[in-house]
């Protein structure tokens, strides 16, 4: 048994690599019992690396770690009449099932959306896709880096040349959307008493976060570019050299534009800079003034002027950085675990915190990632009570 907001749940998570791994870390940060069912040779992820922890007969892989955390570990094939049994058991007392297996394969296990809610009419169905579950290209593999270039994004990023995020921002996204249309789903069983198929694909997490870049299009009929370091649309608003690192500022505003102007000696009516559009059809003029007086001085010195002047602003930490970081720290943003052949490890947290919980996440402690079948006997015996 668990604590937090749902608690009362139990998680089927029949996904493997990212998106769907996700989704269920996120219902078992909030309480959930998350059941993570693994082939027998386990969620790929397994052997995603270097880097790997521990001794080679009980290495990690830190990408494993990273979206499993708040789970149970139970091995089933489910190609073999035990594992289809022992599945429809389960599927019999969970509340909710995600998967993320190509389009017709959860038909093929036996399994399809009308079997499962033959065996559980309250069963809500999680399935991520790569590209959606019907249309032209239904049946194409859904890889992060692929899906970030099908779906626009890496046209917008970078600056020579179109970059990928340097996260697997299509799969992290797919989760996201996945676990709230589950919730979503379980809202309403609680006034229907049926659950729902719930759909999403990695090309509708990208094409779902085009934001304003998607309405220029759709709207203005202009095609984004590479938006480098600097906002197509703000300015100034983006990343600028200084004698020894880059510094952020973020002027949002009118009135911001005025403070940064107070604080440097500038005159904020002056023709070309006048209106934020003007500022964006001079920006390359504007960026290289503000460089030039950044050059005088250290990082440390324009995040102190900048601050003063109430304008928004920022460095760009590198990763040990953030987690060292006092803030980072006070958000509870930093779990310790106590993992089974590993001890303790430190993961980082859920990004959603309860007004009664010093910690990330809905639940007062979390458990680490399992290791493979961890949890064979105790979910068995389980279903068996």
């Amino acid at each position: 048994m668990t604590d937090g907001p749902l608690s009362d749940l139990v998680v089927l998570d029949l996904t493997r690599a990212l998106a769907g791994p996700h989704a269920a870390m996120m219902l078992g940060d909030m309480g959930a019992r998350v059941i993570k069912i693994e082939p027998p040779a386990g969620d790929d992820t397994r052997g995603w690396g270097p880097p790997f922890v521990g001794a080679d007969d009980e290495r990690e892989s830190t990408y494993f770690l990273s979206a499993n955390r708040n789970k149970e570990s139970l091995v089933l094939d489910l190609k073999s009449e035990d594992g289809k049994q022992v599945l429809a058991r389960l599927v019999e007392r969970a509340d909710v099932l995600m998967e993320n297996f190509r389009v017709g394969v959860m038909d093929r296990l036996g399994f399809s959306a009308e079997r499962l809610h033959e065996l559980n009419p309250g069963l809500v169905l999680l399935s991520i896709t790569g590209f959606g579950h019907d249309g032209p290209e239904a049946t194409r593999a859904g890889y992060d880096q692929i899906a970030q270039g099908e779906g626009g994004l890496m046209s917008v990023t970078g600056t020579s040349q179109p970059t990928k995020v340097g996260v697997p921002i299509a799969d992290l996204v797919a989760g996201m959307n996945g676990a709230f249309g589950v919730l979503a789903a379980l809202h309403e069983r609680t006034r229907t008493g049926r659950g729902r198929v719930v759909r999403t694909s990695l090309l509708a997490g990208m094409v779902g976060v085009h934001a304003f870049q998607g309405t220029r299009w759709t709207v203005a009929r202009e095609v984004p570019g590479l938006a480098g370091d600097h906002h197509p649309s703000i300015a100034p608003y983006g990343m600028f050299a200084t004698a020894t690192a880059p510094v952020q500022i973020a002027c949002g505003s009118e009135s911001l534009w005025r403070a940064l102007c107070a604080a440097f000696g500038w005159d904020p009516e002056e023709p070309a800079y006048a209106t934020n559009a003007l500022r964006v059809a001079n920006r390359d003029g504007l960026i290289a003034r503000i460089e030039a007086l950044f050059a005088d001085g250290p990082a440390e010195q324009w995040l102190a002027r900048l601050a003063e002047a109430g304008v928004p602003s920022g460095k760009v930490r590198s990763m040990d950085d953030v987690y060292s970081w006092e803030q980072t720290l006070s958000q509870g943003l930093l779990l310790s675990v106590d993992h089974p052949t590993q001890g303790e490890l430190k993961l980082p947290g859920s990004p959603i915190r309860f007004d009664d919980n010093p910690f990330s996440g809905g639940r007062s402690e979390h458990l680490a990632p399992p290791t493979l079948g961890q949890h064979d006997a105790a979910i068995r015996e389980w279903l068996e009570s």
